[in-house]
């Protein structure tokens, strides 16, 4: 017979949905800047500027560094473990600087992906030992939210049951041991674009994906309200020769969330996926203006799309400061619009920002 036992108290409940609700405020989204080393390594090659500590820190430090105002747009900042602990120029600490904005930290806390043996190359994701007690120190470190992600992927036999399954209770275990610390987590399960598949079989493993996830999370005692969902938009795989418009994205998109995401759910924060900076903006957008009921904010999570033509105009050098933070506080601001589906795009779209984002398998 099912029993409720205690697991959170009223107190506890309270601060983790005020968390998630400044995080999703209107027109606010989330910058995820929590690359590992070796994925800063990638993006840094493409300037040619060397993979050094202290180039990530620069380059951090013009995100994070950025006009106030950016705080209209950006509710909350994902952090890498490495940049929890580097200093702006002006010598503060970065997780002091972001609140000093009145935006809310986060921590990336999941240790990769590991191979599920007897399947076709899918995987499920490390870091539950040793879980709680990481939450609790990143707490007292000025943490207030966690993300992990796991992977999946379409394919003739893939997403299998197992790998559903697999993923939906290590999210669910993950999404527990934040909340006893007082983190709220940000549940990403990401079906990867890789593959031919159309719009319509996206939906579908979508949807499976998603159920299985709330189940999990039903079965783990998870309190909604104090969680956000990190999805993938629902669209075509990358070689699908079949291109579908903004509007049927977000038609589909919507409604696959709308069958399996409870409205206790506060938000809904895309993760680009390997779109190029506008198309992320133009699907975010479109998905904010389906004429269908969305009890849920439903908003950005950008690493790449928030971050490439940023990268694009700093190339590494001191002096393009200004102009970098002047792009990238220029890209949060079409996606706080985005987020409200009032993004009126212009013709006057750079170049680096039409640039696709895609890497095949992508590992963060």
């Amino acid at each position: 017979m099912t029993h409720q036992f205690p697991s959170l108290s009223p107190e506890q409940k309270k601060e983790l949905s005020d968390i998630a609700q400044r995080i999703v405020a209107p027109g606010k989204g989330i910058l995820a800047a929590d690359e590992s080393t070796g994925t800063m390594a990638k993006r840094l090659q493409k300037i040619n500027v060397e993979n050094t500590e202290e180039n990530r820190r620069s380059f951090r430090d013009i995100l994070f560094s950025s006009d106030p105002s950016i705080a209209n747009s950006v509710g909350g900042v994902i952090f890498f473990h490495e940049t929890l602990y580097q200093k702006s120029d002006s010598g503060k600490l970065f997780p002091q600087v972001i609140k000093d904005k009145g935006i809310v930290v986060g921590i990336k806390v999941d240790k990769g992906t590991a191979g599920l043996n007897g399947t076709d190359g899918e995987t499920t994701t490390q870091g539950l030992d040793g879980l709680s007690e990481r939450c609790a120190q990143y707490k007292k470190d000025g943490c207030d939210f966690a993300k992990w992600r796991c992977v999946l992927k379409i394919s003739d036999g893939c997403p299998s049951a197992l790998s559903i399954a697999e993923n939906a209770n290590v999210l669910a275990r993950y999404a527990s041991i934040c909340q006893q610390n007082g983190l709220v987590p940000i549940v990403e399960p990401e079906i990867l674009p890789d593959g031919d598949h159309d719009l319509l079989r996206c939906q579908y493993v979508t949807e499976k994906v998603l159920a299985a996830v709330y189940k999990a999370l039903s079965d783990h005692h998870v309190y909604l309200e104090g969680t956000l969902l990190k999805p993938n938009m629902v669209t075509a795989g990358h070689s699908c020769t079949k291109k579908f418009t903004p509007q049927e994205v977000g038609m589909a998109t919507v409604t696959a969330l709308r069958r399996t995401v409870p409205a206790a759910v506060p938000g809904i924060c895309f993760l680009s996926g390997g779109q190029s900076e506008e198309e992320a903006s133009l699907n975010l957008n479109a998905i904010n203006q389906v004429p269908l009921h969305r009890p849920w904010k439903l908003t950005f999570s950008y690493g790449r799309a928030l971050q490439a033509s940023t990268l694009a105009a700093w190339q590494g050098k001191a002096a393009n400061k200004a102009a970098a933070q002047e792009t990238f506080c220029n890209r949060a601001k079409i996606n706080g619009l985005a987020s409200k589906g009032e993004y009126k795009p212009t013709d006057s779209a750079g170049q680096a920002s039409m640039q696709s984002l895609y890497t095949a398998s992508y590992v963060y």
